[in-house]
């Protein structure tokens, strides 16, 4: 197994951790999630960039690596729901589970036509917006629950951060509209 399909196994393995620390509550949870958080998506970025530099582009890693960051995801915006954070954080998550069902169901109904349909321009920028968003979100409730900032800014923090979440969710319904029309082809009815 080669480096970048290892960080793609750790940030799996990373999952559900990041779960733990963000619904146990104990001192400073918040911080820890965030922390595993932010190395899993650090670790996103680095396993595709030496993928492609140095040539290890694998169909494992056009597999699990998007799975890998579906489980971090959505596994945050499964949390969200449980902790209520977010405006529509229901409604939001409905959203991006729908999406990542409708373009994992294609990419498997290609798989077994022998094409491994790779992420494309719109999934990668709603992934990074999501990442951010979800920091954002962790973050700022960090903050919070701190008591540190007096609490009429509460409320600016989450709408910050719920825009965010927002801006995911409609990059979600987009790029997975663009996936099944470029691949429409895999998805036969007849068969």
């Amino acid at each position: 197994m080669n480096t970048p399909n290892k960080l793609t196994v750790l940030r799996i393995l990373l999952a559900p951790l990041f779960l733990l620390f963000m619904l146990i509550q104990f001192p400073h949870n918040y911080l820890f999630a965030l922390i595993i958080f932010v190395f899993a998506s650090i670790t996103d970025l680095l396993d595709g960039q030496m993928a492609r530099k140095r040539g290890l582009v694998t169909d494992f890693g056009k597999i699990m690596d998007p799975l890998a960051d579906k489980m971090l995801t959505t596994g945050a915006f499964l949390c969200f729901i449980d902790l209520k954070i977010g405006y529509g954080i229901v409604v939001i998550t409905f959203i991006v589970i729908i999406r990542e069902f409708l373009v994992t169901s294609l990419r498997i109904l290609a798989m077994g036509k022998g094409v491994v349909i790779a992420a494309v321009f719109w999934g990668k920028l709603k992934t990074v917006i999501q990442i951010v968003a979800i920091i954002m979100a962790i973050f700022f409730e960090y903050i919070i629950s701190l008591e540190i900032l007096p609490t009429y800014f509460n409320m600016p923090l989450e709408i910050t951060y719920t825009v965010f979440l927002w801006a995911s969710a409609v990059l979600a319904v987009y790029s997975g509209v663009e996936y099944m029309l470029k691949n429409k082809q895999y998805l036969d009815m007849k068969k």
